[in-house]
């Protein structure tokens, strides 16, 4: 017996495999087949020795940041590979979403232009609402969408937010996030196909109650998930168009009222007579949803550089939309504030159903909520997105709204907790995008919108609070048993082999032995 070695070069920054392969011949004795056995063995050992050689000086050089041999995650083009892993050529599900249809799914996963501003203007005054939506941006949106940028390419994949408290904080608390945020993912859909009815209805009045109206929101929600069914790629371009026609009117009417702004209608404001409930909870849901665009990161066409800018000029969208001014909204067309709301029910379904797939990736979910549809979708993830939105349906705005943003802010702790962990466990880990600040700028920016999260926090109902707490205390349960479940082999779970390993706390540990 001859011993055959192989050497398998992966590309620059991939492990190197080594095989044996063995060829027989007639003519081998037993002797020499046993030389050649101990040949082979030693081959095996010294490359074994080697590898493990390689991957202790590649743990003692990031050592500081937490990676391990198979590295928290590196872009080579548009692939999302570990240091040490060979790029799987069955990682890409279909045609991968662009720039520009990217722009406007963020663009309505957060706001979908300035609709909705009323409510913020009748709580406040227009004084306190224009003033809100100039500073807000600063405190919140530009905070959370750099968050986004950094984490979103340094994790490029399905689970976005999932991932990232995982890899910083374990298991246990990245599904605490999952389950937080898909639950305040669908509360908010909930209330687009209510939304979407109520600016129509006064064109149709038989939509404002009754059965004609629940069978429109019924018709409307398997019409919008069918669309989501069909692909990410027509959502965005759909997003696109819906964009297009709901902010044109916008524009051309507040070229039209130019002449007639009255500024000191501006400066209204009666500071005793405040909802400080309703308006708070509106700007934050007006602004709000930033990171959402993270679930779909494996979707996106090279996603290290697309991500980044996609969320830049979003952000700028976003601002321009929101601080409109009263009398403009009051003018325009109900139609396209309808279609706003259809963008805004896709997106934020799209971004629901594939964070569900990305956890089922990462075996915190039953495997069957990782299989896609012929159209690359998660069919499983759609289903149940839907059915929330359905049994949700029901609630009023202010409830909807009050509720959402609850558990919202849960979830937004712990990724800013996420956040700066990594930067102080992981500081050498690969990040494409990167927040131009160290440590101690990193924490000091998470600053004001923490206590921002806890103004909000405060002024909620007591049940709404309840409610809320509810559903946290219903996360802590279902956790363990899933994990019970898996334990019984009563439900499968996997790992999706084309991803790289995210956890960084045995890394230390290995070290120290």
């Amino acid at each position: 017996m001859v011993p055959k070695v192989e050497k398998l070069n992966g590309s620059p920054g991939t492990e190197t495999h080594t095989s044996i392969g063995i060829s027989t011949t007639a003519s081998q004795t037993p002797a020499a087949d046993a030389t050649v056995q101990a040949a082979a063995a030693t081959v095996v050992a010294d490359t074994k020795a080697q590898s493990s050689n390689d991957r202790l000086d590649e743990k003692l050089r990031g050592a500081g940041s937490g990676q391990t041999s198979i590295a928290m995650g590196e872009y080579h083009g548009s692939d999302y590979i570990g240091i040490n892993e060979i790029p799987s050529p069955g990682a890409n599900h279909g045609r991968k979403v662009s720039v520009i249809p990217l722009i406007f799914l963020i663009f309505y996963e957060v706001s979908g232009g300035p609709f909705g501003v009323e409510d913020s203007v009748r709580a406040a005054g227009p004084l306190l609402a224009l003033a809100g939506f100039l500073i807000f941006p600063l405190i919140w949106s530009v905070p959370e969408a750099l968050i986004t940028a950094e984490m979103g390419t340094m994790f490029p994949e399905n689970g976005g937010y999932v991932v990232w408290v995982s890899s910083a904080l374990g298991p246990f608390w990245g599904f605490q996030q999952g389950w937080m945020k898909w639950l305040s993912g669908v509360i908010d859909n909930a209330l687009y196909p209510v939304l979407f009815l109520d600016y129509l209805k006064s064109g149709i009045p038989a939509l404002g109650s009754g059965l004609p109206r629940v069978i429109a929101v019924l018709a409307l929600t398997i019409i919008l998930t069918y669309m989501n069914y069909r692909g990410l790629t027509i959502v965005g371009w759909v997003a696109v168009l819906l964009g297009v026609f709901s902010i044109l009117p916008f524009v051309v009417m507040g070229f039209i009222s130019i002449p007639k702004l009255r500024p000191e209608r501006w400066l209204a404001a009666d500071i005793h007579n405040v909802d400080w409930n309703l308006y708070l909870n509106t700007l934050f849901w007006n602004l709000n949803y930033w990171d959402s665009i993270s679930t779909l990161a494996g979707e996106v066409q090279n996603p290290k550089k697309t991500l980044p800018k996609a969320l830049f000029y979003a952000l700028i969208l976003v601002v321009l939309g929101e601080t409109a001014w009263r009398s403009v909204v009051e003018m325009v067309d109900s139609g396209a504030a309808a279609m706003s709301n259809m963008g805004m029910f896709v997106a934020e379904m799209s971004s629901d159903s594939f964070q569900l797939l990305g956890m089922a990736e990462r075996g915190m979910l039953p495997e069957f909520f990782a299989r896609r549809s012929r159209y690359g979708t998660p069919l499983v993830g759609i289903l149940f997105s839907a059915s929330g939105v359905l049994l949700l349906s029901w609630l009023s705005f202010q409830e909807i709204v009050a509720a959402e943003n609850f558990l919202y802010c849960f979830g937004m702790m712990l990724e800013f907790i996420a956040f700066v962990r990594l930067r102080i466990i992981a500081p050498a880990a690969p990040r494409p995008y990167k927040i131009p600040v160290g440590t101690v700028g990193a924490i000091l920016m998470c600053v004001p919108p923490t206590l921002l999260i806890c103004v909000v926090l405060a002024f909620s109902s007591l049940k709404v609070m309840i409610v809320s707490l509810v559903a946290v205390m219903l996360g802590l349960i279902l956790h363990p048993c899933l994990t019970h479940c898996e334990k019984k082999r009563w439900l499968r779970f996997s790992i999706s082999s084309n991803l790289p390993d995210i956890h960084t706390a045995h890394v230390n540990e290995n070290l120290m032995d």
